[in-house]
């Protein structure tokens, strides 16, 4: 699991480093990430790669997208009625 986890981080890194060069402000040590079908973008700690239930999500998002995001941030394929729950567990951690 933890190469998966490095993997994952990688690509956080050059997702983030490719948002910023288009402009858009993502603070060192957070990530974009878009939900749900409206592709509603969110800017989380890197820290939730660590979660369980975050990576379950990132799991769900790889079966279905790879690791080829072209909006420059992971695309996470939830409701974001779902998404806010998760991250709203995460914050109270």
């Amino acid at each position: 699991m933890g190469f998966r986890i490095a993997c994952i981080i990688r690509r956080v890194s050059f997702s983030t480093t490719q948002a910023a060069s288009k402009g858009i402000e993502v603070p060192k040590g957070y990530l974009a990430v878009y939900v749900g079908d409206k592709m509603r973008r969110f800017v989380i700690p890197v820290s939730y790669l660590n979660q369980p239930s975050f990576q379950e999500l990132l799991s769900q998002a790889k079966e279905e997208f790879g690791y080829d995001h072209p909006t420059g941030g992971l695309t996470i394929p939830c409701q974001e009625d779902v998404f806010l729950n998760v991250t709203s567990r995460l914050n109270e951690l």
